[in-house]
């Protein structure tokens, strides 16, 4: 908008902090400046808390007074609360009386129309459909802190330690490699094939308490077992939004969610970037078969990490979502924002992918449709 007038408008004691603010308007005073405007580019903050009080509305009827040219006011006058009859739009208020579409049947008819225009493409010309959609980058060979290990916590295993693994600068994946011998050095070297279970909530709670991750674990009791929690998962689950606000309606994961879709960089394709480099990371320490396996929340990084790696030769998955048409289809559904890249059904299906994966022995345990998750 640079050189239009424009003011900033902030609180003092609100809970988005204001020293944002006044960096942004720094910022925009040197940029003003510089294309000559300097007194085009204002900042108000307000004494009281979140909202559009009477301080920070006569503060914006001054500014465009000024700017326009039309006076010198920025006082409110004394508001009138009109009576409710008088706002309504309809004779009742409610435009569902006068046979409106509800906003999903708008979704739904686009979703079919988007199911009749899509290519069924190959499996290579579906994996650089689903790397652009995800926003993928370059990876390189992780790096790695050891942890702790963890003795007798109810694992399948006696033991197990846990390895941070550096997806991207300063981005970790939380992976724990289950043993019956304790471990405190680096991953040790010469088993061919490993099993890598990408957790749903909670690599941890998973292993203790689930069975199907010790189904798994006890089916390939010949290969070295790890799990993951990815990004904003289980261990690396983030309490910025409030203690216990994960799964709230504007909770920890909608928030790096809704950030992700502002940045253009889904939130689901930071945790497939994740699972893949772990899948590298394996690689790296001698495991060149990988048995890839994902639940729930889970099942759907695991499905993209298995459709791009060529070191994933299996795929099983439990609780994965059945389509995204399903979703886009359904007046409800439970599925978070995290997990639903935005523009995905122009290009492919998850039954895509699915189809796809049947190279890879890909074997679904119980399907979960829009409303479960």
């Amino acid at each position: 908008m640079a050189p239009k007038p424009v003011i900033l408008l902030g609180k003092e004691k609100d809970f988005f902090d204001v020293r944002g603010l006044e960096e942004a308007y720094g910022r925009l005073q040197r940029l003003y400046s510089l294309l000559g405007a300097k007194d085009n580019i204002g900042l108000f903050v307000g004494p009281t808390y979140h909202g559009y009080t009477k301080e920070n509305r006569e503060a914006m009827y001054g500014w465009f007074n000024r700017v326009t040219g039309i006076s010198h006011s920025s006082a409110e006058p004394d508001l009138v609360m009109e009576k409710e009859a008088t706002l309504n739009c309809t004779p009742t208020g409610s435009v569902l009386d006068m046979n409106s579409r509800r906003v999903f049947s708008f979704t739904s008819e686009l979703s079919k129309s988007l199911a009749t225009r899509r290519e069924r493409r190959s499996s290579e010309a579906l994996a650089r459909v689903v790397a652009a959609r995800l926003k993928l980058g370059p990876r390189k060979t992780a790096d790695y802190r050891i942890l702790r290990p963890y003795p007798s916590r109810g694992y399948p295993t006696k033991n197990a330690i846990a390895y941070a693994v550096e997806t991207e600068p300063g981005i970790e994946a939380i992976v724990y490699r289950l043993t019956e011998e304790p471990l405190y050095s680096r991953p040790p070297k010469g088993q061919r094939r490993a099993v890598l279970y990408v957790s749903h909530h909670s690599s941890d709670a998973e292993l203790r308490d689930d069975a199907f991750v010790r189904e798994l674990a006890k089916a390939e009791a010949d290969a070295a077992f790890f799990s993951c929690d990815v990004r904003g998962i289980g261990e690396s689950q983030p309490d910025t939004c409030g203690p216990n606000s994960f799964q709230t309606a504007y909770g920890s994961d909608y928030f790096y969610a809704i950030h992700s879709v502002m940045l253009d960089r889904p939130y689901l394709g930071q945790r497939t970037q994740d699972v893949l480099s772990v899948v590298d990371w394996l690689r790296a320490q001698g495991h060149t078969e990988v048995h890839l396996a994902g639940q729930g929340w889970g099942a759907l990084p695991a499905t993209f990490a298995g459709l791009l790696s060529p070191a994933v030769v299996q795929v099983t998955l439990k609780h994965a979502l059945t389509s995204y048409s399903a979703v886009a289809e359904s007046e409800i559904y439970h599925w978070p924002l995290a997990l639903l890249p935005y523009g995905v059904l122009a290009d492919f299906d998850l039954p895509d992918c699915y189809r796809a994966l049947e190279a890879k022995k890909l074997r679904q345990v119980e399907p979960w449709g829009p409303e479960a998750a």
